[in-house]
Protein backbone atom coordinates (compact mmCIF):
# COMPACT_ATOMS: atom_id res chain seq x y z
CA UNK A 1 0.00 0.00 0.00
CA UNK A 2 1.38 3.41 -0.95
CA UNK A 3 1.42 6.12 1.66
CA UNK A 4 -1.53 8.51 1.40
CA UNK A 5 -0.57 12.06 2.33
CA UNK A 6 -3.46 14.33 1.40
CA UNK A 7 -7.22 14.33 0.74
CA UNK A 8 -8.59 14.85 -2.75
CA UNK A 9 -11.92 14.51 -4.49
CA UNK A 10 -12.47 11.51 -6.68
CA UNK A 11 -14.26 11.55 -10.00
CA UNK A 12 -17.62 11.02 -8.31
CA UNK A 13 -17.03 14.14 -6.22
CA UNK A 14 -16.50 12.47 -2.86
CA UNK A 15 -13.59 13.17 -0.57
CA UNK A 16 -11.13 10.32 -0.25
CA UNK A 17 -7.64 9.57 0.93
CA UNK A 18 -5.56 9.44 -2.27
CA UNK A 19 -2.56 7.18 -2.40
CA UNK A 20 0.14 9.38 -3.92
CA UNK A 21 3.92 9.20 -3.76
CA UNK A 22 5.32 10.41 -0.46
CA UNK A 23 7.55 13.45 0.00
CA UNK A 24 10.68 11.60 -1.13
CA UNK A 25 9.30 11.52 -4.68
CA UNK A 26 9.76 14.23 -7.32
CA UNK A 27 7.40 17.19 -7.53
CA UNK A 28 6.78 16.86 -11.26
CA UNK A 29 3.88 19.34 -11.37
CA UNK A 30 2.26 21.78 -8.97
CA UNK A 31 -1.26 20.46 -9.50
CA UNK A 32 -1.33 16.98 -11.04
CA UNK A 33 -4.66 15.69 -12.28
CA UNK A 34 -6.24 12.67 -10.61
CA UNK A 35 -5.32 10.65 -13.70
CA UNK A 36 -1.68 11.70 -13.40
CA UNK A 37 -1.64 10.94 -9.68
CA UNK A 38 -3.15 7.51 -10.28
CA UNK A 39 -0.67 6.86 -13.08
CA UNK A 40 2.30 7.83 -10.90
CA UNK A 41 1.19 5.49 -8.13
CA UNK A 42 0.49 2.54 -10.44
CA UNK A 43 3.70 3.02 -12.43
CA UNK A 44 5.70 2.97 -9.20
CA UNK A 45 3.91 -0.12 -7.89
CA UNK A 46 4.63 -1.94 -11.15
CA UNK A 47 8.25 -0.73 -11.34
CA UNK A 48 9.00 -1.83 -7.77
CA UNK A 49 7.16 -5.15 -8.34
CA UNK A 50 4.58 -4.54 -5.64
CA UNK A 51 2.36 -5.41 -8.59
CA UNK A 52 4.55 -8.09 -10.22
CA UNK A 53 4.44 -9.30 -13.81
CA UNK A 54 1.36 -11.43 -14.43
CA UNK A 55 -0.77 -9.73 -11.76
CA UNK A 56 -4.44 -9.44 -12.71
CA UNK A 57 -5.67 -5.88 -12.19
CA UNK A 58 -9.19 -4.70 -11.50
CA UNK A 59 -10.38 -1.11 -11.77
CA UNK A 60 -12.73 -1.62 -8.84
CA UNK A 61 -10.12 -3.23 -6.62
CA UNK A 62 -7.45 -0.63 -7.43
CA UNK A 63 -9.93 2.17 -6.84
CA UNK A 64 -10.71 0.86 -3.36
CA UNK A 65 -7.09 0.12 -2.42
CA UNK A 66 -5.55 3.36 -3.73
CA UNK A 67 -8.35 5.78 -2.92
CA UNK A 68 -9.01 7.06 -6.44
CA UNK A 69 -12.26 7.00 -8.36
CA UNK A 70 -12.61 4.48 -11.16
CA UNK A 71 -12.29 7.07 -13.94
CA UNK A 72 -8.70 8.16 -13.11
CA UNK A 73 -7.76 4.51 -12.53
CA UNK A 74 -9.19 3.57 -15.93
CA UNK A 75 -7.36 6.45 -17.63
CA UNK A 76 -4.10 5.57 -15.89
CA UNK A 77 -4.40 1.93 -16.96
CA UNK A 78 -5.03 3.00 -20.54
CA UNK A 79 -1.87 5.10 -20.47
CA UNK A 80 0.08 2.20 -18.99
CA UNK A 81 -1.22 -0.13 -21.69
CA UNK A 82 -0.05 2.27 -24.40
CA UNK A 83 3.38 2.27 -22.77
CA UNK A 84 3.58 -1.52 -22.59
CA UNK A 85 3.40 -1.74 -18.80
CA UNK A 86 0.08 -3.58 -18.76
CA UNK A 87 -1.77 -5.72 -21.29
CA UNK A 88 -5.51 -5.66 -21.90
CA UNK A 89 -6.82 -9.17 -22.60
CA UNK A 90 -10.34 -9.41 -24.07
CA UNK A 91 -12.75 -11.14 -21.68
CA UNK A 92 -9.93 -11.75 -19.18
CA UNK A 93 -9.08 -8.29 -17.89
CA UNK A 94 -5.85 -6.37 -17.46
CA UNK A 95 -2.55 -7.92 -16.40
CA UNK A 96 0.87 -6.50 -15.63
CA UNK A 97 3.09 -7.17 -18.65
CA UNK A 98 6.00 -9.58 -18.46
CA UNK A 99 9.56 -8.22 -18.51
CA UNK A 100 11.37 -9.44 -21.59
CA UNK A 101 15.15 -9.10 -21.78
CA UNK A 102 15.46 -9.30 -25.54
CA UNK A 103 12.78 -6.66 -25.94
CA UNK A 104 14.74 -4.48 -23.54
CA UNK A 105 17.79 -4.70 -25.80
CA UNK A 106 15.65 -3.41 -28.67
CA UNK A 107 14.38 -0.60 -26.47
CA UNK A 108 17.95 0.42 -25.70
CA UNK A 109 18.70 0.74 -29.42
CA UNK A 110 15.94 3.33 -29.65
CA UNK A 111 16.91 4.94 -26.36
CA UNK A 112 20.49 5.51 -27.48
CA UNK A 113 19.38 7.69 -30.39
CA UNK A 114 16.71 9.56 -28.46
CA UNK A 115 19.06 10.23 -25.54
CA UNK A 116 21.70 11.81 -27.77
CA UNK A 117 19.11 14.16 -29.18
CA UNK A 118 17.54 15.14 -25.89
CA UNK A 119 20.81 15.75 -24.01
CA UNK A 120 22.24 17.87 -26.85
CA UNK A 121 19.11 20.03 -26.81
CA UNK A 122 19.17 20.25 -23.02
CA UNK A 123 22.84 21.25 -22.94
CA UNK A 124 22.19 24.07 -25.41
CA UNK A 125 18.80 25.30 -24.19
CA UNK A 126 18.71 24.79 -20.40
CA UNK A 127 18.00 27.84 -18.29
CA UNK A 128 20.28 28.89 -15.45
CA UNK A 129 17.80 27.46 -12.95
CA UNK A 130 17.66 24.14 -14.80
CA UNK A 131 21.47 23.92 -14.91
CA UNK A 132 21.61 24.54 -11.18
CA UNK A 133 19.02 21.80 -10.68
CA UNK A 134 21.04 19.38 -12.81
CA UNK A 135 24.15 19.88 -10.68
CA UNK A 136 22.13 19.40 -7.49
CA UNK A 137 20.64 16.18 -8.88
CA UNK A 138 24.10 14.91 -9.84
CA UNK A 139 25.03 15.06 -6.16
CA UNK A 140 21.67 13.71 -5.04
CA UNK A 141 21.71 10.62 -7.25
CA UNK A 142 25.21 9.72 -6.02
CA UNK A 143 24.07 10.12 -2.42
CA UNK A 144 21.06 7.82 -2.86
CA UNK A 145 23.25 5.21 -4.58
CA UNK A 146 25.76 5.25 -1.73
CA UNK A 147 22.86 4.81 0.69
CA UNK A 148 21.72 1.78 -1.36
CA UNK A 149 18.18 3.16 -1.27
CA UNK A 150 16.56 1.77 -4.41
CA UNK A 151 13.22 3.52 -3.99
CA UNK A 152 14.85 6.91 -3.41
CA UNK A 153 17.13 6.25 -6.38
CA UNK A 154 14.07 5.67 -8.56
CA UNK A 155 12.54 8.98 -7.51
CA UNK A 156 15.76 10.89 -8.17
CA UNK A 157 16.13 9.14 -11.52
CA UNK A 158 12.68 10.36 -12.51
CA UNK A 159 13.68 13.88 -11.49
CA UNK A 160 16.82 13.63 -13.64
CA UNK A 161 14.80 12.55 -16.66
CA UNK A 162 12.17 15.22 -16.02
CA UNK A 163 14.58 18.17 -15.83
CA UNK A 164 16.45 16.94 -18.91
CA UNK A 165 13.25 16.65 -20.96
CA UNK A 166 12.06 20.01 -19.69
CA UNK A 167 15.35 21.67 -20.63
CA UNK A 168 15.29 20.12 -24.11
CA UNK A 169 12.05 22.03 -24.72
CA UNK A 170 10.49 19.61 -27.22
CA UNK A 171 7.17 18.10 -26.14
CA UNK A 172 7.13 15.40 -28.82
CA UNK A 173 10.64 14.24 -27.98
CA UNK A 174 9.83 14.34 -24.26
CA UNK A 175 6.79 12.09 -24.74
CA UNK A 176 8.71 9.59 -26.85
CA UNK A 177 11.60 9.28 -24.43
CA UNK A 178 9.35 9.18 -21.36
CA UNK A 179 7.87 5.90 -22.57
CA UNK A 180 11.32 4.43 -23.19
CA UNK A 181 12.50 5.55 -19.75
CA UNK A 182 9.52 3.91 -18.04
CA UNK A 183 10.21 0.50 -19.58
CA UNK A 184 13.97 0.78 -18.99
CA UNK A 185 13.43 1.82 -15.38
CA UNK A 186 11.16 -1.15 -14.77
CA UNK A 187 13.73 -3.56 -16.22
CA UNK A 188 16.51 -2.04 -14.10
CA UNK A 189 14.61 -2.38 -10.85
CA UNK A 190 13.67 -5.96 -11.65
CA UNK A 191 17.33 -6.98 -11.93
CA UNK A 192 19.72 -4.42 -10.47
CA UNK A 193 20.15 -6.10 -7.08
CA UNK A 194 21.63 -9.18 -8.78
CA UNK A 195 23.26 -7.77 -11.89
CA UNK A 196 23.57 -4.00 -11.48
CA UNK A 197 25.89 -1.53 -9.84
CA UNK A 198 23.89 1.29 -8.30
CA UNK A 199 26.91 3.54 -7.71
CA UNK A 200 28.24 3.09 -11.25
CA UNK A 201 24.82 3.89 -12.69
CA UNK A 202 24.64 6.98 -10.47
CA UNK A 203 28.08 8.14 -11.59
CA UNK A 204 27.09 7.79 -15.25
CA UNK A 205 23.89 9.75 -14.73
CA UNK A 206 25.78 12.38 -12.74
CA UNK A 207 28.39 12.79 -15.49
CA UNK A 208 25.66 13.36 -18.03
CA UNK A 209 23.86 15.87 -15.84
CA UNK A 210 27.11 17.76 -15.27
CA UNK A 211 27.89 17.91 -18.99
CA UNK A 212 24.43 19.32 -19.72
CA UNK A 213 24.70 21.80 -16.87
CA UNK A 214 27.99 23.06 -18.27
CA UNK A 215 26.51 23.60 -21.71
CA UNK A 216 28.59 20.97 -23.53
CA UNK A 217 26.29 19.25 -26.07
CA UNK A 218 28.82 16.83 -27.56
CA UNK A 219 30.24 15.86 -24.18
CA UNK A 220 26.69 15.32 -22.95
CA UNK A 221 26.06 13.03 -25.94
CA UNK A 222 29.21 10.99 -25.21
CA UNK A 223 28.28 10.60 -21.53
CA UNK A 224 24.81 9.53 -22.66
CA UNK A 225 26.36 6.90 -24.93
CA UNK A 226 28.41 5.63 -22.00
CA UNK A 227 25.28 5.30 -19.87
CA UNK A 228 23.34 3.39 -22.53
CA UNK A 229 26.36 1.16 -23.18
CA UNK A 230 26.44 0.26 -19.49
CA UNK A 231 22.70 -0.44 -19.53
CA UNK A 232 23.15 -2.71 -22.54
CA UNK A 233 25.91 -4.65 -20.74
CA UNK A 234 23.69 -4.90 -17.70
CA UNK A 235 20.78 -6.15 -19.80
CA UNK A 236 22.90 -8.74 -21.57
CA UNK A 237 24.21 -9.98 -18.24
CA UNK A 238 20.68 -11.02 -17.26
CA UNK A 239 20.76 -13.46 -20.18
CA UNK A 240 24.34 -14.54 -19.61
CA UNK A 241 25.32 -13.01 -22.96
CA UNK A 242 28.78 -11.65 -23.69
CA UNK A 243 28.94 -7.87 -23.92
Amino acid sequence: MVKADRRIRDDEGHGSEAAVPDESGPDLTAAPSLRDQAYAVLEELITLRVLPAGSLLSETSLSKKLGFGRTPIREALLRLSLEGMVVVLPRRGIIVAEIDTRTQLKILEIRAELERLVVRHAARLATAAQRTRMLALADKIRDTARAADGRAFMHVLRECHAVTAEAADNDILAEMIRRVHGLSRRFWFAHYEKYGDLEKAADLHAARLTAMARGAPEHAASTSDALVEYLEQFTRSTLGLAA
